[in-house]
């Protein structure tokens, strides 16, 4: 160990599992081998006149102007994605590539700390492989994590993913999603095989032994004319418009195709994080350097415990104390993640 090794100031990861937007599209569930059959979900704007229902503030407040806020209707226009009347199934598809040298910064401003983290993180990838982190990485895949809310009280749920070569499928697999559990991270035993191979192809993509580009379709079955969820956005800029609800939509127009943000997809995969404090009791959380998750307001990872990313690499490749196995696990899935981790000036 170098006496005077310092993080480097400028220090940056591109992300090695790299997806595409998902986007919708509907038909019947016995057409899902017949791509002819499927079209674009729409989204439509709707308006609503519903009531107040927030929580207001009372302490202070005149009755009567209390009451008059209450008893005036909650004008709204939202947007919807829904499928048609003569479809029962939604088609999510996107694709995933999958990249090498992992471990390697795009940018790094100091060799030394440079050399040494390559050194550190091809001496994991020697002893333990990414066999771990593909494994889980697959199984997300398999069980439909990505389609979020669209998941919830489908009567099926399959995801076909396929190996691309020269734009064709090479191989290909078929996991029934709600076969697959989501806390355990675990496959049926009729499909274990399947998510061993995806696993392995994931593997030798982030090895960089192989190039890999998955093709990954999910037709939920959820009925007839009901209600699909894509990305909502965030409008930052209120005056740009009066909508309450802005859903996101890849293209313009009438072409303009109902999508999930790469990023959620992202999220979704990256949902391999079980080696937090209390994960026995949350299940797994999306691999972020202080294990933040936002929809809960909470952050599993605090510095204070020493179990954030940023000691637990400082301590790894400045100090030359290697945490336990698991949290090695957890460090290089953050570099798979990628980011901008330099020193803080």
């Amino acid at each position: 160990m170098s006496k005077d090794l310092k993080t480097a100031s400028v220090l940056a990861f591109e992300r090695k599992l790299d997806p595409s937007d998902a986007l919708f599209f509907a038909g019947d569930w016995g057409a899902r081998g017949d791509s002819a059959n499927w079209r674009p979900v729409k989204i439509r704007e709707k308006s609503v006149r519903g009531t107040i229902s927030n929580r207001l503030k009372t302490k202070d407040q005149d009755p009567a102007k209390l009451d008059a806020a209450i008893e005036n209707p909650n004008l709204q226009t939202v947007d919807v994605a829904a499928l048609p009347l003569e479809a029962d199934t939604l088609k999510v598809q996107f694709t995933l590539r999958v990249l090498g040298d992992t471990g390697k910064p795009s940018a790094c401003n100091d060799a030394d700390y440079r050399n040494k983290l390559i050194a550190t993180v091809g001496g994991y990838v020697h002893q333990h492989g990414f066999g771990e982190l593909a494994r889980r990485y697959a199984a997300n895949l398999a069980n439909g994590r990505f389609l979020w809310r669209n998941r919830i009280g489908a009567e099926q749920v399959e995801v076909q993913a396929a190996h691309l070569k020269d734009g064709t499928p090479a191989t290909q697999w078929a996991f029934q999603a709600l076969g697959h559990s989501l806390r355990e991270l675990s496959a049926p035993a009729s499909e274990a095989d399947d998510v061993s191979a995806l696993a392995a192809v994931i593997e030798s993509g982030l090895a960089g032994n192989a190039h890999v580009l998955l093709q990954v379709t999910a037709f939920v079955r959820t009925g007839a004319g009901q209600e699909v969820f894509p990305s909502q956005e965030l409008i930052l800029d209120r005056s740009r418009g009066d909508k309450s609800k802005t859903l996101y939509a890849v293209g313009e127009g009438g072409k303009a195709v109902a999508a999930i943000h790469s990023q959620k997809i992202g999220n979704a995969l990256r949902t391999i994080d079980t080696w937090y404090p209390g994960a026995q009791e949350n299940g797994p959380i999306a691999v972020e350097p202080y294990g933040s998750v936002t929809t809960q307001g909470r952050a599993y990872r605090q510095p204070k415990e020493k179990m954030d990313f940023y000691n637990l690499l400082d301590n790894w490749i400045i100090k030359d104390r290697a945490p336990d196995l698991e949290q090695q696990h957890f460090v290089v899935a953050t570099l798979i993640r990628g980011g901008v981790f330099g020193e803080a000036g």
